[in-house]
């Protein structure tokens, strides 16, 4: 049975190979050329295109006490929607970026990755065999970066089942054929990612079959100090009356309504400034967005407020 702290390192090597860092990065936002997976984002990167990204987005905004939602909650629909113009929404990317420095979105990410990825790494594992720290990681890492299934099938067919030859030896075949799949595949940025099968190769090389600590992978070393240590936090200091401004019923009134339409007038456009958000407010708004090449929303959020100065 893996441990703690064993399932921490094997997710550390997955978080190293995504994004670098042993316990990742929380406001990771990536995106590659030709990468099927399209925009992905977080601790251990998942991804657009699988809808992933719309589940993880989802449980944040429904988290309590979560200061993004409200901005990011305007774009649950096209992430079901597995929205691709999404890769090059700068305004939803640097929502992103904001929110991965947000305690809540740390907690969501850790629930979510156990959930989507690791539960059902261990359920794979342990349905041929695999009980060891190294391999249940081996899994994790395919459920994370994709197509374990495909791989787990070739492995078993032309070396045998794991209870047949070994739960070692099995590995070892998988990660080679593995590592082979990836050289040669036809989409050539997954070349590039043959290192994360080297990275496993030197591990079984070291006999790190139980994970003991401490060990390095791509030259980060991974022991209790750098698993167990405090992920860094940016505290807001924003002010409780710098609210997300848009049009709803009975209209948002007060002094930061009637900065953003001071605000509006100064950029050159016609609103009366009455600290009341109401449509005349809000088409205003929205003219400003189309000027910026901001998402057009008619919503004062971070990035538009940022652009109107306030």
């Amino acid at each position: 049975m893996v441990t703690e702290l064993q399932k921490k390192a094997a997710q550390a090597i997955v978080n190293i190979f995504e994004t670098g860092k042993v316990q990742g990065d929380y406001g990771n936002v990536t995106l590659l050329p030709y990468d099927p997976g399209h925009l992905t984002y977080g601790r251990s990167q998942t991804t657009l295109a699988s809808g992933n990204l719309h589940l993880l987005i989802k449980a944040y905004c429904e988290a309590e006490g979560a200061p993004f939602a409200s901005a990011l909650s305007a774009y649950l629909n096209r992430l079901a929607n597995r929205d691709l113009t999404l890769d090059h929404d700068m305004t939803f990317r640097q929502l992103l970026k904001q929110a991965g420095a947000d305690p809540v979105m740390h907690d969501v990410q850790d629930a979510f990755f156990d959930r989507v990825y690791w539960a059902p790494a261990l359920q794979a594992a342990n349905i041929i065999s695999i009980s060891s720290a190294l391999g249940t990681g081996v899994v994790y890492d395919s459920k994370i970066h994709g197509s374990w299934g495909r791989l787990r099938d070739r492995t078993t067919k032309r070396h045998g089942a794991a209870d047949n030859i070994g739960e070692n030896n099995w590995v070892i075949h998988y990660v080679n054929e593995r590592g082979a799949w990836l050289a040669n595949h036809p989409n050539a940025l997954l070349h590039k990612t043959v290192y994360r099968m080297d990275s496993f190769r030197q591990l079984i090389a070291d006999d790190k079959w139980d994970l003991s600590l401490p060990f390095r992978v791509r030259g980060i070393l991974i022991d209790e100090e750098s698993l167990l240590a405090t992920v860094p936090v940016i505290v807001s200091a924003q002010d409780k009356k710098e609210r997300t401004l848009l049009l709803k019923t009975p209209p948002m009134k007060g002094s930061d309504v009637k900065a953003a339409q001071q605000a509006l007038v100064k950029a050159g456009f016609k609103v009366t400034v009455d600290g009341i958000f109401g449509p005349a407010t809000a088409k205003a708004v929205k003219q400003f967005q189309k000027k910026k090449r901001l998402k057009a929303d008619g919503i004062v959020g971070p990035a538009t407020r940022a652009a109107l100065g306030l």
